[in-house]
């Protein structure tokens, strides 16, 4: 069997274990092992659990805030990218009516040097002076046609520099949004650089024991909240199968099982959490909104004993962080900094609700 084989093997064992292991009421996580006696001689005392609660507590403020903000970039790259757009189609526009307004100017200028080389006499002086009437009455038909010619002309010609002053207009008020949004994405940029070097900072004033206990309390709370939310007897409700795109963006998902966190990353090699879940389901054939507040906004909301694989959970009151639900009370996410993408346990962070980017029926 060939190495790269045995590598999808491997990662597919791994998801449905921990999958299984998340599903069972009572046992979504495996409870933490008791830690291993040590000699007060081998290794300073740790200090109490409950000063580690208040590191644990603050270091879930600084990577939330830092969280937060990241959205506040993402969604100032997005609007960056689909203004960029709208400015290089509006100058496509302003050129295209610069030149009709051009060639309006030209045609209007030999109308008006037309009418020039006819003296500007009244057309009944005209009448009088012709030795053949029936000639000028035809003339003074093609003289009509060319009157009304030239005032559709003229029409044509102001309705095209309206359109020029109004393609200007918008073209300066992208270029203002888009300045707008760099300031915004740069206080954000240096808000999430400013958070999550706190965070570095005070677990790198932890001592190796103190991190791995420190450790052992963010997943005794995970387990405990993941135990509370299954013990509601959720999962027997939990019953909707996946879509065609739904597989689709769960098996994009938890092919990233293992890569990198990094704000503001779409892949391939690094993902922030709606930088996963965006482009499982761009993947799948079915964009959908970059940040995790605009999926909680513009996505259809599904009751948590209605959703099946692929929907997605937000998390927080501020809808500041996004999983993929993958089925059996369990999520592929990517969590923060310092770790990787990730199964969890759904009901491990505070739901806000459930959103489904793909509203079509069910597949067989």
């Amino acid at each position: 069997m060939g190495t790269g084989k045995r590598g999808l093997i491997t990662t597919a064992v791994t998801v449905v274990c921990a999958v299984t292991v998340l599903a069972a009421p009572g046992t979504a996580f495996a409870s933490p092992a008791p830690t291993p006696t040590v000699s007060p001689a081998a290794t300073p005392t740790p200090p109490p659990d409950k000063d580690l609660e208040a590191v644990r507590a603050k270091l879930d403020r600084l990577y939330h805030d830092a969280a937060v903000a990241t959205d506040t970039y993402n969604a100032a790259e997005e609007s960056a990218r689909k203004q960029s757009a709208e400015i290089v189609e509006l100058a496509s526009q302003i050129v295209k009516g610069q030149k009709k307004l051009d060639d309006l100017k030209d045609r209007a200028g030999a109308a008006a040097r037309q009418q020039y080389r006819t003296g500007g006499l009244p057309p009944e002086a005209r009448f009088l002076l012709s030795d053949d009437p029936q000639h000028f009455l035809d003339g003074a038909g093609r003289v009509l046609q060319g009157q009304r010619a030239t005032k559709g002309l003229i029409g044509e010609l102001t309705r095209t520099q309206q359109d020029l002053e109004q393609y200007t207009a918008d073209a300066s008020a992208q270029w203002r949004k888009l300045e707008a949004g760099r300031k915004a994405k740069s206080a954000a940029k240096k808000k999430i650089k400013r958070q999550i070097a706190a965070a570095e900072k005070l677990e790198s004033r932890l001592a190796k024991r103190q991190k791995e206990r420190l450790a052992e309390l963010e997943r005794e709370a995970a387990y405990q909240a993941q135990t509370a939310w299954l013990d509601t007897g959720i999962l027997k409700d939990i019953k909707g199968k996946a879509t065609g795109p739904g597989r689709k963006a769960v098996a994009y998902a938890t092919a990233q099982l293992g890569k990198p966190y990094e704000w503001g990353a779409e892949g391939p090699k690094t993902y922030d959490c709606s930088g996963l879940t965006s482009q499982a389901w761009a993947n799948a054939g079915r964009p959908i909104p970059r940040t995790s507040q605009e999926q909680w906004k513009q996505l259809k909301h599904v009751d948590i004993k209605n959703m099946r694989p692929g929907d997605l959970i937000i998390y927080f009151h501020d809808a500041s962080h996004v999983a993929m639900y993958v089925g059996k009370g369990a999520i592929v996410h990517a969590p923060r900094p310092g770790r990787t993408v990730t199964v969890a346990g759904a009901g491990s962070m505070p739901i806000l609700g459930v959103v489904r980017p793909d509203a079509a029926p069910a597949g067989p």
